[in-house]
């Protein structure tokens, strides 16, 4: 299956967006979906960093770089046609691996004046064991060259299509 041919049963209405501007060119978008599989498959599936770009729509590029106090440091390009336009950015995060209900991020470098927020995982209960609710928050701050209402946008439906990839990967990896 291709990265972003999910199945036809994960409709779009599973997972809820909010979005909240926290100023003129700022935005918060909270992305929530509900995994019905345990929050440690969901977990080894977020932190195997460089096997994102599999299967993750427009996630072109995923890598460990050396940190210099030896923390947890990634590089990611997301890379998409935008109209007639390819349209790429870069980020380098800092991370903060809190297992199992928590990955902080903060952009040290790349293509926005500011990108930060965190994976947060809640467990919930299944008539057949547990599941997981994965919810994932980031805040987002521009540059003046990219028009904010773009980005907003197309932000919110990367997300959606996101989650739904994890959801579409946690189920693939349990029939193995």
């Amino acid at each position: 299956m291709e990265k972003n041919g999910l199945e036809p049963n994960l409709n779009s209405d599973i997972v809820s967006i909010q979005v909240e501007k926290l100023a003129e060119r700022q935005r918060q978008i909270t992305a929530q979906v509900k995994i019905p599989h345990p929050i440690e498959k969901v977990w080894k599936i977020l932190t195997d960093y460089e096997s994102l770009p599999q299967f993750i729509p427009n996630l072109a590029k995923s890598c460990l770089l050396e940190h210099p106090h030896g923390g947890i440091r990634l590089e990611q390009v997301g890379s998409q046609q935008l109209l007639k336009f390819k349209f790429c950015a870069r980020v380098v995060l800092d991370l903060e691996e809190i297992f199992p209900k928590l990955i902080n991020f903060q952009m040290v470098e790349g293509d926005f004046k500011g990108f930060s927020g965190q994976w947060c995982l809640e467990p919930y209960s299944l008539n057949i064991g547990q599941g997981t609710i994965l919810c994932y928050t980031i805040q987002v701050w521009p540059k003046l060259t990219m028009p904010i209402s773009i980005i907003e946008h197309r932000l919110s439906k990367d997300l959606q299509l996101n989650l739904l990839a994890i959801r579409q990967r946690a189920m693939e990896l349990s029939k193995t």
